[in-house]
């Protein structure tokens, strides 16, 4: 089976940096480049959204509340996908997933799209 690993959560003060990194096992990397890959967070109360997507040829979208501010990029010989977080906000606060899709998700941001799921990293802007 595919496994996602998270780390780099964390607490830290508003306007600090926080870099996410999620590990893929089970890929070599070449089928890791062509997996389409995501980053959601959920805060408690709050359904789980989309923060950021990078596709196969390293194409990359963000939600409009990140955009600036976090950066989504991969390493394909490492298997890792990472998201650098700069200027986070107290709403930045939720536990942080990644995901994968070996196709191209029609909706970069809707959960549904991904098939492969990490257990999430905590991250708490205060």
């Amino acid at each position: 089976d595919v496994q996602l690993v998270e780390s780099g959560g964390g607490s830290v003060q508003p306007g600090g940096s926080l870099r996410l990194s999620c590990v893929a096992s089970a890929y070599t990397s070449s089928t890791f480049s062509r997996y389409c890959l995501g980053w959601f967070r959920q805060a408690l109360g709050k359904e789980r959204e989309g923060v950021a997507a990078i596709d196969a040829e390293g194409s990359t979208s963000y939600a409009d509340s990140v955009k600036g501010r976090f950066t989504i990029s991969k390493d394909n010989a490492k298997k890792t996908l990472y998201l650098q977080m700069n200027s986070l906000k107290p709403e930045d606060t939720a536990m942080y997933y990644c995901a994968a899709s070996r196709t191209k998700p029609w909706l970069w941001y809707r959960e549904n799209g991904y098939t492969y799921w990490g257990q999430g990293t905590q991250v708490t802007v205060s």
